[in-house]
């Protein structure tokens, strides 16, 4: 995504964060971001909230402390009001929202770095985005070497045959076609990763970033 997106998206999502009077707690509402991430329909993007709160309780957390149902009064054509249901989100659960989405979409992929990092300074939003960017190449990778492997298994090739064909490739078997030429067929590519920076050691790091978050996204004051 180029810098200049990021930058308008980032004002975007700056102009709609609000806090909480009194204390140091930022929160979205859920209307005012549906459309920003992508979603036309209300229904749609409820779904998604529902998805975020169940990872939220799979997380060890209280939902009830990121996720608040309120009512706020829209105006209508005529003039008058009717009620409506909506959502206050802290940072914390804007950002389970934007992971439960689909990252090869412009919005959800910014968002999901967007709300990961307790800053609102571009070049640390881009720079999770292109960490984040690595992670889902590499599980591309992983799901098509996967798939790979189950095509070549299905052939009836052992595994002594497997390792050949992983090492130097099978023409016959897959018709003059190469190994590195499957691979492209089913859409891996190299690891771009520099070799002193181990994936897991990636995902580790984003782990361990998800849990200063839900702490320092603070808690939303009861509804009660």
């Amino acid at each position: 995504m180029k810098s200049e997106m990021v930058k308008t998206m980032k004002n975007q999502f700056d102009s709609l964060a609000q806090t909480v009077p009194g204390e140091e707690v930022e929160f979205w509402f859920a209307r005012d971001l549906q459309k920003p991430l992508g979603y036309a329909r209300w229904e749609n993007f409820y779904t998604a909230i529902g998805r975020a709160v169940e990872s939220c309780k799979t997380t060890g957390c209280n939902p009830d402390y990121h996720f608040r149902g309120v009512t706020k009064m829209v105006s209508l054509g005529s003039g008058s009001e009717r009620p409506v249901e909506d959502f206050m989100l802290t940072r914390y659960a804007c950002y389970l929202i934007a992971q439960n989405g689909d990252p090869r979409k412009e919005p959800i992929a910014f968002a999901q770095s967007y709300f990961a990092v307790q800053t609102r300074r571009q070049e640390l939003i881009e720079d999770r985005m292109l960490l984040q960017a690595r992670m889902d190449a590499r599980e591309r990778l992983r799901d098509s070497e996967k798939t790979l492997s189950q095509n070549i298994y299905e052939r009836g090739v052992d595994d002594d045959g497997f390792g050949r064909i992983r090492s130097k490739g099978d023409e016959a078997l897959f018709g003059g076609n190469t190994t590195l030429e499957m691979k492209n067929k089913f859409g891996i590519r190299p690891e771009n990763l520099p070799p002193e920076e181990d994936i897991k050691k990636l995902e580790r790091r984003v782990k361990s970033e998800e849990k200063k978050l839900e702490k320092r996204s603070g808690r939303l004051p009861s509804g009660k």
